[in-house]
């Protein structure tokens, strides 16, 4: 068995060959993060495996992100299966190797072969294509998702000096009529000198016949008493914000097709917990991955960061400790949104949250325990393949 330790970088990686006893096959061998790189890796290894199978190979790297993705991939393609290690366990073992302060590629990818002889880290497992998908359009939606709410801010903060009395008078600013209104009419003075019957058709259209003469009466009031400011300028950029989020909300919509497309195409059980929409079972299941990874419900909890941390010293137990928050933020969040929603439509995940609530727990404790019974439920549907069950 030969070990092989890639440190990964955006332009190139660093790679460590060690053999069976830990004796240095190649110390050094720094190649380019494109074809003609990898080829050389490939001849690297099969130098060091001389007559040897491709099975007598174990090469792992970090998980960095996606600057991996297409070196795990070439290492599949071509007979490997690469483990992919935790950062912070790589991290901690190289602290335990030495007591000095050495950090470089090179030095990296040999405490990666190091930690690959020592360790007994399982290979990386693959994922269908369809849970591949499933995590690029699942992460893209999160990111969407995300920028969307930094621009409904940013209309909030020009709205605050554009036209401050308009929050009062409508249930909430982010709403397709007030983005009706502003793009036809972006500041108090527009407001104020229009003709009501246009002002009304303005806001019954983007209210679907919601608001009418009534409402357009008491905007176009607050709009000739409003201190608000009459700049060009920044009635500009309100109208660029709205169109903006219109824009991406448009943008959430296809992929929230995509995604149902997916979440259909692998058959999950999941979408039989009450609930789970395909958005919320996408998302689990794309971050879950393959769910051979895990060989208990506690591993997919520490896997979420939804484990309790542990402090002992001594006769010293700590009985109250937060969650570890490690691991995916993503399943996390997905994991805590379909615990409420569950406990809403389920009598037993209700009754248990309403149980932890009884013991004096907060609200948002007692739904992380709500969560990881969840999970102890997700880890079993998804290993017998079994739709979910009420119990009352």
């Amino acid at each position: 068995m030969i070990y092989v330790g890639i440190d990964v970088a955006k332009d190139k990686h660093d790679c460590c060959i060690l053999g069976p006893d830990g004796e240095v096959l190649r110390d050094s061998i720094t190649f380019a993060n494109n074809r003609k790189g990898f080829e050389e890796l490939l001849a690297a290894i099969q130098k060091a495996l001389q007559e040897k199978s491709r099975d007598e190979v174990r090469a792992g790297l970090e998980s960095t992100g996606h600057y991996s993705t297409n070196l795990v991939a070439f290492l599949r393609s071509n007979g490997f299966e690469p483990v992919v290690l935790n950062p912070l366990s790589v991290n901690r073992f190289r602290k335990s190797q030495t007591l000095r302060k050495t950090k470089t590629d090179k030095a990296d990818a040999r405490f990666i072969a190091a930690m690959l002889l020592t360790s007994a880290a399982s290979p990386h497992a693959s994922v269908s294509y369809h849970i591949e998908e499933l995590k690029v359009f699942t992460r893209s939606r999160s990111r969407l998702i995300e920028h969307r709410g930094k621009l409904r801010i940013s209309m909030t903060r020009l709205l605050d000096v554009v036209f401050p009395e308009l929050a009062t008078l409508v249930w909430s600013t982010n709403q397709k009529s007030v983005y009706h209104l502003l793009l036809e009419l972006p500041n108090p003075q527009a407001i104020a000198h229009c003709r009501i019957d246009r002002l009304t058709n303005i806001i019954s259209a983007g209210s679907h016949g919601k608001y009418g003469r009534e409402k357009a009466l008491e905007i176009r009031q607050a709009a000739a008493e409003s201190i608000g400011s009459n700049s060009p300028a920044m009635a500009f950029e309100l109208q660029q914000t709205i169109r903006l989020i219109q824009n991406i909300t448009i943008e959430l919509d296809l992929l929230d097709n995509r995604i149902e497309a997916a979440v259909e195409a692998v058959k999950t059980p999941l979408l039989t917990i009450p609930g789970i929409s395909y958005t919320l079972a996408g998302i689990i299941l794309a971050e879950i991955g393959a769910i051979e990874r895990f060989q208990t419900p506690a591993q997919l909890l520490a896997f979420a960061g939804m484990e309790p941390s542990t402090f002992q010293s001594g006769k010293f137990r700590a009985n109250q400790t937060p969650m570890v928050k490690r691991g995916s933020t993503y399943l996390r969040w997905a994991v805590l949104q379909a615990a409420r929603l569950v406990a809403m439509r389920d009598k037993t995940f209700y009754d248990y949250l309403l149980k932890k609530r009884q013991e004096g727990k907060h609200f948002n404790v007692a739904l992380s325990h709500v969560g990881k019974k969840l999970v102890r439920v997700i880890f079993h549907m998804l290993q017998t393949n079994r739709s979910f069950v009420p119990q009352s």
